[in-house]
């Protein structure tokens, strides 16, 4: 379990984390999203005990993370650019790792030999980048985290390996209860694998949800009439998005799902679909103040 209380954390005159509260289930697997600069590789290293919060708290595991050395032992995380030792192999690092944390599992090591199939003899430096990737996932996964913070953890794998490692995960998620927090722009994998995701943006997490809960308050709908289009039919402030397209007008709507589609109903339209919308769309919709061009993903 990872929580946050108002946390905040400034650079001389930037403010990277604004006065943030998360909250990740255990168990659960939380996609973190949000544009570049919106702080969350901040907000992860913060999780990580690598930063030192000026304001505010962070838990993993109901445990102050900070200094925090029995918090940080049950706590598995692969960054972006991954380091390594110099001129260290696959099987040395192993041996660093059995060290180092108490939980290694040497068997579980032994049998994803087979899934990476990569050879624990090689120097890992001298690997590319998406098989380091893999050694990270196959020595993270070895020694059975409680919690697992990625931060663009398949970037560089190709599509066979991805799901190779989304199916590791999963089954970590569903067997020990492993908590996962990912942050990625493939908002097309978080929504397939997620139950919970937070949309940041300048240092501030605008929304926290269960992905079908988020899914559910914003939709697309396609509507037309034989004659023109109802006055204040729907309330202004649910419409973030509307473009006519000849006779048919497609509306981005916000809340009140049940109770705007009947009042729509009610007025007799002609066409009306309602149509459900990805969360790359949703994420676009919930950040179109920050220049984001909606227009681009009407299709």
């Amino acid at each position: 379990m990872i929580k946050v209380e108002n946390l905040s954390k400034n650079f001389d005159d930037y403010k990277a984390l604004d006065n943030i509260s998360l909250h990740v289930n255990k168990g659960s697997i939380y996609g973190l999203v949000g544009p570049n600069g919106a702080g969350k590789t901040t907000l992860i290293k913060h999780l990580t005990g690598v930063y030192q919060q000026q304001k505010g708290k962070v838990f993993i595991n109901d445990e102050l993370v900070y200094e925090n050395n029995k918090a940080k032992e049950k706590l598995a995380y692969i960054p972006d650019e991954l380091h390594f030792f110099s001129n260290h192999t696959i099987n040395k690092m192993a041996k660093f790792y059995k060290k180092t944390f108490p939980t290694w599992n040497q068997e579980r090591y032994e049998k994803l030999k087979d899934v990476f199939g990569i050879d624990e003899n090689k120097k890992i430096n001298q690997l590319s980048k998406g098989m380091k990737k893999q050694v990270a996932f196959w020595l993270n996964i070895s020694y059975m985290p409680e919690v697992m913070i990625l931060d663009e953890p398949v970037d560089g794998l190709d599509p066979v390996m991805r799901k190779k490692v989304w199916n590791l995960l999963i089954q970590d998620v569903a067997e020990r209860q492993m908590t996962v927090l990912v942050s990625s722009h493939n908002l097309r994998e978080l929504e397939d694998i997620c139950d919970y995701v937070g949309i940041m943006n300048t240092g501030q997490l605008l929304i926290e949800k269960e992905i079908d809960d988020l899914k559910s308050d914003i939709y697309k709908i396609q509507i037309a009439y034989k004659d023109k289009f109802p006055e204040n039919i729907i309330e202004e402030k649910h419409i973030l998005h509307k473009e006519d397209r000849g006779s048919i007008s497609v509306l981005i709507l916000k809340g009140k799902r049940e109770e705007t589609i009947k009042k729509i109903e009610a007025s007799n339209p002609a066409i009306l679909d309602v149509l459900p919308l990805t969360l790359e769309e949703i994420f676009i919709y919930e950040m179109r103040g920050a220049g984001y061009e909606i227009k681009e993903i009407i299709l």
